[in-house]
This record gives C-alpha cells, structure tokens and sequence, in this order.
C-alpha cells in the first residue's frame, strides 16, 4: 500500500490526535506488538488509555478512553459518528469496518441493544489489544470477523441487501486504505444496504483528498451531510437524504443517551451541513484511479 501521507494534514485531532511532545514522556506504553500489519501501542496517562499504531512521540492516536468514564467518546469523530442515528434511530442491522478499541461497537451495542452488529477487522492483535485494554466483547449479538473490510462486503453482496446502517472507520496508520475510497468500494457497500439505510464514514476534513473523496461519495450517494470538526463524518443514505427537520426531532428523542457519551445535539446540528464544498472539477476516486496514482500524477482518465 503506498502511503498518503502527502494528502493530510499532520494538525487534523480526532481520530488522528497528535500527542504534544511534552506530553509524551509522561505516557506509560503498557502494551505494545508488531503485528502482521502495523506496529501496535496501548498507552496510558492517568485515567486516560489509548491504542495508537505508532509510538506516543511521533503518531497518532485511533481509540482513547477515560477509565473512569469508559462511556464517553473521547474523541469528536466518535460522538459524531454515534450522531448518524439521527438519520435512523433504530437500525436492526449494523456492519462497522475497522475496530480500533472498539468504543463504537460498544457504544451502539448499549444504545441499539436489539441490533446485530457486525464488526469487521483485519488485524487479528488490534482485536486482542481491543479486548484486553479497551473491555471490549462480543456476544450472540455483537461479532467480529477478522478478514478486509471490502472482502467482507462481497461476500455479502450475494445475500443481497440487509444492513440499515454501516459506519466506514477502517484506518492505516496514515489513513483510510485506498481501497476502501474507491467509487466501487462504495457501490458495493451501496448495495448491500436496505431502503432508507446509513453510511457514515469517518475522513479527515483536512486533506489533499477532501475533494475527490467528497465527490466520489456525491456520485455514488448523491447529496450527504457533511461534519466537521477536526475530523471529517459522512452521513449519507441509500435514498432520499433525511430533512434537518427530521434529525432534529430524532436527536431530541436520543439526546439522554447520547449525552451521556458526550454527544451534544445542539453542537452536531450546528456543524451539520449538505452543501457542495468542493470543486465540480474534483476527480473521483476509482479501482483504476486511485490515491496512488493521484500520488503519481497517473491514473485512467
């Protein structure tokens, strides 16, 4: 996998939260492998844990948690990511792709108890780290299928649509995998959702990719809502996308939940937003063209 590191910006805090240099030292690193994959880090500060795929002194940090509050999302992509149930309240089906600790299968398995949940990640030891440090845990309704994301999702194609909600949060240690990114990546996830079903994805909101990851959703999607903080959500539907008006009554409904999680109704409904912020001229991202090959300069046109 060539790297996009070219694409992003190093000041993006979310997902990809740099720890401060004076800061670092203090970290303890009680956990760390080099898995198949990626180098594997559990760190801790005081009450707060986190699961990075690089040293505290030079990366980032996927999954962080408050022990003595493990509810709450750490992060602002997480609580925006939880704020896709807005879209749809009760989903009975969910595939998530990409682990990290597993704070949002956790968190939707409390929030949609009657919910199938399917996790899907590629790294057998980030599933380990998962559950030793971050009290994560399957059961009859929760479960983790250690395989790619997007093989995962043609497999499933031959079932035919039966998910009504997928959140896309599979990352490197640099960013999405590009074929995960791709137009025909997201026909394929387009196909195996139900009427009215939820994407939401998590990307960076600052970064070379911004506009054709935009516009490739746009094609596939059609009009979305966009969040952004220090992270960049999706929120894109299989079908008309839901009025503000409609979330706005949902988020009033999940608000004592969500709150509890630090999900703030009021905050994600003033950063929500589906107008078009990128240029027509944007260039979608295909199997053929790429990250890579917009990396170098080549790529069918």
């Amino acid at each position: 996998m060539r790297t996009l590191g070219k694409y992003l910006t190093l000041g993006v805090i979310g997902l990809a939260s740099l720890f401060p240099h004076s800061a670092a030292a203090e970290l303890k690193t009680i956990h760390s492998e080099k898995s198949l994959y990626r180098n594997i880090f559990v760190t801790q500060d005081g009450n707060l844990r986190c699961l990075t795929f690089r040293r505290a002194t030079e990366g980032t940090r996927q999954t962080c948690i408050t022990l003595n509050d493990p509810q709450y999302l750490y992060f602002p992509y997480a609580r925006m990511m939880m704020g896709s149930l807005y879209l749809n309240p009760n989903p009975k089906h969910i595939l998530i792709i990409g682990l990290g600790g597993g704070t949002l299968p956790m968190a939707m398995r409390s929030l949609v108890p009657d919910a199938t949940i399917d996790v899907v990640e590629i790294d057998p030891a980030v599933v380990k780290a998962a559950r030793d440090y971050f009290s994560f845990k399957t059961d009859d309704k929760l479960k983790v299928h250690e395989e790619d994301g997007r093989v995962f999702v043609k497999k499933t194609m031959k079932g035919g649509p039966q998910f009504d909600l997928v959140m896309l949060d599979a990352f490197e240690d640099d960013y999405i995998p590009e074929h995960l990114l791709t137009q025909e990546f997201l026909t394929e996830v387009k196909s195996i959702l139900l009427p009215g079903a939820v994407v939401a994805a998590n990307t960076f909101s600052s970064s070379g990719l911004y506009p054709s990851e935009s516009a490739t959703y746009a094609a596939v999607f059609g009009k979305f809502y966009n969040l952004k903080a220090a992270n960049r959500v999706i929120w894109a539907q299989n079908g008309a996308l839901a009025s503000a008006e409609t979330l706005a009554v949902n988020a009033k409904v999940l608000a004592p939940a969500l709150e509890k999680r630090g999900v703030e109704p009021g905050h994600l409904m003033s950063i929500m937003q589906d107008r078009q912020d990128w240029p027509d001229s944007a260039r979608i991202l295909t199997d053929q063209y790429s990250p890579s090959n917009l990396l170098n300069g080549r790529g069918k046109r």
